[in-house]
């Protein structure tokens, strides 16, 4: 069974590489390392960029959440205090109910069309503040379908990007702060905080201090691999920095922005531990992969494939070496640990 699986991959490999001419430096070194190691059967399941897994890793239960009502398209969850998460299981945003009207913190548009059905099941108030965690629009690009909203408030940053961007779907704030603002609506407080780049400029911490509840957006994926190249990271090491930081904040609940579940500090403490080890891995691969002055194929001024052939070694290398240990750690290990280690090769040297 092992020998089929291998030779089914050796002939997924081959056959990319006949489709990649152009490209083959990267994917062939890739292959390589994934068939060397398949010998060991530590990543024989990790398919190379550009080639499709046979079969995807199972998702681990510790990665899992409660399921959503499949004809509403999403659940909430009682964060405590009139505190509430909507979630469809892929994005999560939150709204808050105080004395006069609600607060909804993003507007994913998979689901922002029945945000204000989600907030008529726990009460019949207005929506009269609309929060902005950062500017993307896969987490407000649902915020013209919540109608008019007097009072939008995000980060000096997101507004100077939304003002670019011009999209009608994510309306400009209409109150902006640059290091921190405090939203005080009768016995409700939410506490607005610019920790500065990392996933984004303008990617804002919300805190809920009476819940305990925090809500920060696309740094922390409980229990999943992060989404490719550390969810997109502007700056890497301003991202790992802002996880490790997490550890110290007092929240007991934290809400990601994606994956099925709530956030603790054990997510916290498991997203320091995974980048700590890829960027160990991937600082032993850049100095034991040789940087080959000569590449068949490969004319001598051609500098960008000596770059590419070395920098795919690295990655290979770091997949071999993160895999033994996380993929039964981390839900979807398999689909993005090649981006995270050609992310961190290229941060290590460059930032």
């Amino acid at each position: 069974m092992k020998s089929q699986k291998s030779n089914r991959f050796k002939g997924v490999c081959t056959a990319a590489l006949v489709a990649a001419v152009l490209t083959a430096w990267p994917l062939r070194a890739q292959c390589a390392a994934a068939e060397q190691t398949t010998k060991t059967n530590e990543t024989s399941e990790i398919a190379p960029i550009g080639v499709m897994p046979l079969a995807f890793m199972k998702i681990p239960p510790s990665a899992r959440g409660p399921e959503i009502d499949r004809k509403k398209g999403y659940r909430i969850e009682s964060l405590g205090n009139g505190l509430y998460m909507v979630t469809d299981n892929a994005y999560q945003s939150m709204f808050m109910v105080y004395d006069h009207g609600v607060v909804v913190v993003d507007a994913p548009p998979s689901y922002a069309g029945k945000l204000r059905q989600a907030v008529s099941e726990i009460t019949d108030k207005p929506i009269t503040h609309l929060i902005y965690s950062h500017s993307h629009a896969d987490h407000i690009g649902g915020a013209g379908s919540l109608g008019p909203i007097s009072v939008i408030i995000a980060h000096s940053e997101t507004k100077r990007l939304l003002t670019r961007d011009a999209d009608p779907q994510r309306p400009i704030p209409t109150i902006t702060f640059e290091d921190r603002y405090t939203l005080k609506l009768g016995s409700q407080i939410l506490e607005l905080s610019y920790p500065g780049n990392g996933h984004e400029p303008g990617n804002i911490m919300i805190y809920a201090p009476a819940q305990k509840v925090l809500m920060f957006v696309d740094i922390v994926f409980p229990g999943w691999m992060p989404f490719r190249r550390f969810g997109v990271a502007q700056d890497i090491p301003g991202y790992f920095e802002q996880v490790r930081e997490l550890d110290h904040h007092p929240f007991e609940k934290l809400v990601g922005g994606h994956v099925s579940r709530i956030g603790t500090h054990e997510d916290v403490k498991l997203q320091i531990e995974f980048d700590d080890d890829i960027k160990a891995a991937t600082s032993t691969a850049l100095h034991s992969q040789a940087y080959g002055s000569e590449l068949n194929g490969a004319e001598p001024a051609n500098s960008w494939a000596l770059v590419s052939d070395y920098t795919a070694r690295v990655a290979s290398q770091c997949v071999a070496t993160m895999t033994p240990k996380w993929k039964d750690k981390l839900a979807a290990f398999d689909t993005f640990i090649w981006d995270q280690c050609y992310a961190i090769e290229q941060s290590l040297r460059v930032d």
